[in-house]
């Protein structure tokens, strides 16, 4: 499993969540509303050092990572992180590992 960042998607961390150089953000499976994986589950993120983690990505010194007890939200896909072009905000894709 890997995880790819769009470049639109990379900005809107460093101006929005004011991540910078040396930062952890932390994707995570939360409880509540619906995705294209899970009924009743959806994708959380937050500025967070790792405990475990399984999965790591480094974009412009930025640590994005998902914990190993995370893993099964995923369901053997890889995340796509990409910001929406008119909303202006994150979303999320999954596309089966290869």
């Amino acid at each position: 499993m890997k995880i790819e960042i769009s470049q639109q998607a990379l900005s809107w961390f460093e101006t929005e969540m004011e991540a910078t150089e040396g930062e952890w953000i932390q994707f995570y499976a939360r409880y509540g509303g619906s995705s294209k994986l899970h009924e009743g589950f959806t994708l959380g993120m937050t500025k967070a050092e790792p405990d475990e983690a399984a999965v790591q990505q480094d974009e412009n010194g930025i640590h994005f990572y998902i914990e190993e007890r995370d893993l099964w939200y995923f369901d053997g896909h890889d995340l796509h992180v990409e910001l929406h072009p008119e909303r202006q905000e994150i979303t999320f894709d999954y596309k089966k590992s290869s």
